[in-house]
């Protein structure tokens, strides 16, 4: 093959090429890490709440009510204690830990059993409420800059899609992804913990 036979073929090399570099970029900055990153100083885990069957909220969702609300079941109970068994044997007996005010977030916060669970609007769902979204983000974005890029561990307890926006990928119920903070609302990306 000659070069004006390869020439119509370099920018599609040079594409491909790019996406694979982005691609291992991406896979890199996905890997799972072990808990004990948590332990580090200025780190932070955006936690998804444990198994809750189903999707969204009943039509007649109300905040102040766990009965109107899609909650964790036994496995998703069961899920957040062990979750919390494996952060102490990690090192981490004591957390700060801010939670959704779903109930399914904070009962999965309290069941970590890590430190007091302080309830945080800016981690509240916005699935099906696509007009907080904006909202909910800055005020988040805010709250992360705030945080101390040397202090102990946080872990937040919130939803799948409020994690996307960090991470640009799904996150499976009682998984997470883990960040360093760095003085911004745009904390780094590390990793993340795998669901159990």
């Amino acid at each position: 093959m000659t070069r004006a036979h390869v020439f119509p073929f370099l920018p599609w090399l040079v594409i491909a090429f790019l996406v694979t570099l982005f691609a291992r970029e991406a896979c890199a900055a996905a890997d799972s890490l072990p808990l004990s990153e948590l332990a580090k100083p200025g780190r932070i885990l955006m936690l998804r709440h444990a198994y809750a069957p189903g999707t969204g909220d009943p039509p007649n969702f109300r905040l102040d009510d766990c009965a109107a609300q899609r909650n964790l079941d036994a496995s998703g109970r069961a899920q957040a204690v062990a979750l919390g068994q494996r952060l102490r044997q990690a090192g981490i007996a004591q957390a700060r830990i801010f939670s959704s005010q779903w109930c399914r977030c904070l009962e999965t916060a309290r069941l970590l059993d890590i430190g007091t669970v302080s309830p945080l609007p800016a981690l509240n769902s916005f699935y099906e409420r696509a007009q907080e979204r904006k909202t909910k983000v800055a005020a988040l974005r805010g709250f992360l800059a705030e945080l101390p890029p040397d202090g102990a561990p946080v872990v937040l307890v919130t939803h799948q899609f409020t994690i996307n926006v960090f991470t640009d990928a799904g996150t499976p119920s009682g998984g997470g992804s883990l960040f360093q903070l760095n003085g911004s609302g745009a904390p780094r990306l590390l990793g993340t913990i795998e669901a159990n």
